[in-house]
């Protein structure tokens, strides 16, 4: 491999599988008790991309921060539990990544979600070994929308911004692979093209198997 070479990062929910609805089932479930209900509009906007640590910093203000990481953590054993055989993923993603393997493309997933549920789903969709490092935005100084765990991901496989691709289904993802001077596609499973757009994408796709999408894979990493 070239020593900056070329890489694809991926988001891990809404990006790799549509998980959406079953965060907003288990936000429902931990959060209606501390008087906070979420429908899809509204947990596209302030909860989906972001951090724990903001999450429960915006809507858990009166407990401690002790209190906050509990809830959180019970949140989190909520979706993986609803997560659990349930995962699927997106249209195109499996062609897509044996594309990128045969090209010794090397990828790596970069989340704000904590390390179990990456690892539930990575290892739920059977593409675990498939990445070469998954950056975890709350193990680091600053996670998404911060550029950090999107320049971490490129610095673990040696790659060059201008010649890798990402791929995120939130604002805040968006923002925070832009910002590390990545071209970012905007993956359609929870918001639509205008506001990916307006987040920085430079374009958007319903899944991988988008031939706009797909074209411009094939163009960026020269397969």
């Amino acid at each position: 491999m070239p020593e900056y070479g070329r890489a694809l990062l991926f988001d891990i929910d809404g990006t790799l599988a549509d998980t959406d609805a079953l965060h907003l089932k288990a936000f429902n479930q931990v959060f209606a008790p501390h008087g906070h209900e979420f429908d899809r509009d509204r947990a596209s906007k302030e909860l989906m991309g972001f951090s724990n640590t903001s999450i429960s910093e915006r809507f858990l203000p009166g407990h401690s921060p002790e209190r906050q990481v509990a809830i959180m953590a019970e949140k989190e054993e909520a979706f993986r539990k609803l997560a659990l055989g349930q995962i699927k993923p997106l249209a195109g993603l499996m062609k897509l990544l044996a594309l990128a393997d045969r090209a010794d493309v090397p990828m790596v997933a970069v989340t704000n979600a904590p390390r179990l549920n990456a690892e539930l789903i990575l290892s739920g969709l059977g593409i675990m070994e498939r990445f070469k490092a998954v950056i975890i935005g709350d193990e680091l100084p600053h996670g998404k929308p911060h550029p950090m765990p999107y320049l971490e991901g490129l610095r673990a496989v040696r790659a060059s911004p201008g010649h890798s691709l990402a791929f995120e289904d939130s604002r805040s993802g968006v923002q925070s692979a832009a910002a590390a001077g990545i071209a970012t596609i905007g993956i359609r499973t929870s918001l639509g093209h205008g506001d990916l757009v307006a987040a920085g994408a430079v374009c958007t796709a319903s899944a991988f198997d988008d031939p706009e999408l797909v074209r411009l894979v094939a163009e960026a990493m020269g397969w």
